[in-house]
């Protein structure tokens, strides 16, 4: 896995083994099973996590008391090659309502022969949390951050 922080940009990829289509379901369909749980903002336990797959659809946490956090909103969606979702979470780690306010994320899907695909991440835009940006870039850029979702991404879609 590879990762770097540009301007107002964090980039990062890594080679999943897994053909194309199916990474990009593991990413988008099976969402729940591979992001972090203690990576949310609910208040309760995350139970599930739901990525609608449609331009214009959200991805939002579902907690165990049936509480839902609509964190993202599917901005393009063309699969198996990309997707661009909305950040919208603030820098206390808060629903952002203000779309002008929120960063974005493309990911993208490049096979890489029949059976392995590498996926590039790029989370943009940061500036656009604001004064203090830079800690938003620092979390997300961090091994803890995008790093350990991607390899846990990666360690599903070779499972699945």
């Amino acid at each position: 896995m590879t990762s770097q922080a540009a301007d107002t940009s964090v980039r990062t990829s890594i080679v999943v083994e897994a053909p194309i289509e199916r990474a990009f379901s593991v990413f988008t369909d099976g969402i729940g099973g591979w992001w972090p749980p203690d990576h949310h903002i609910l208040e309760a336990e995350l139970a599930d996590m739901v990525f609608e797959r449609r331009q214009g659809g959200h991805v939002y946490d579902r907690g165990v008391d049936g509480s839902e956090c609509r964190w993202a909103r599917v901005l393009a969606y063309d699969p198996p090659l990309r997707f661009v979702i909305s950040w919208d979470i603030n820098l206390q780690w808060q629903l952002e309502k203000d779309p002008e306010k929120t960063s974005e994320v493309e990911v993208r899907f490049v096979a890489d022969g029949p059976d392995r695909t590498r996926v590039e991440l790029e989370h943009r835009n940061l500036d656009r949390h604001g004064e203090g940006w830079e800690q938003m870039a620092a979390a997300v850029g961090s091994p803890d951050g995008w790093g350990v979702g991607l390899r846990r991404f990666a360690d599903a879609a070779r499972a699945a």
